[in-house]
């Protein structure tokens, strides 16, 4: 066998035969486009947080940007990976939102708190009403929404018993 034989046996090992490329993996389906939509908005608010994490980590003293930092960190990443699991289908979207829902309304509550009277509160009530609120609200009802049921598995999918086994076992 050649090398080039090799190399190919091993490219088409990789490649899923032909009788299973249209069938998704199991937990993955092709998302609906309000599912895409959702993922699409749940990405883009996860990467607007990045650079304002440099902006806190800049503009704050070194422990308040600490606590901002790191809650802002913790939100950008559940709505990345809640987000990209939307997008793919991926049935694991709901625990990423959930955390993040949390998070968000952690967020508002605690930039109201903390917040001075004034231009500094205005701003808070601002983020809570126009971003932090509205997006807790999408991630937890992304949470809650049950996954979609696929098709029932035939008498195929039922477990065999092996031979010498009592099948009522």
């Amino acid at each position: 066998m050649t090398a080039k034989e090799t190399s190919d046996m091993a490219l088409a090992s990789l490649i899923p035969p032909a009788a299973d490329a249209g069938r998704p993996s199991f937990g993955i389906r092709r998302p609906s486009r309000v599912r895409r939509l959702q993922g699409r908005v749940l990405l883009g608010a996860g990467l607007a947080l990045l650079p304002w994490l440099g902006y806190l980590a800049g503009t704050l003293p070194p422990a308040e940007a600490a606590a901002w930092v790191t809650l802002d960190a913790l939100e950008a990443a559940a709505l990345l990976t809640a987000g990209s699991r939307l997008l793919r289908g991926d049935a694991r979207h709901r625990a990423p939102a959930a955390a993040a829902a949390v998070l968000l309304l952690a967020d508002a509550c605690v930039d109201l708190a903390t917040s001075t009277a004034g231009p500094e509160l205005a701003v808070a009530v601002a983020m809570a009403v126009c971003a932090e609120l509205p997006l807790a609200a999408l991630c937890a009802v992304i949470a809650a929404r049950p996954p979609r049921r696929g098709p029932r598995p035939g008498p195929s999918a039922a477990p065999h018993p092996r031979s010498g086994q009592n099948p009522s076992w």
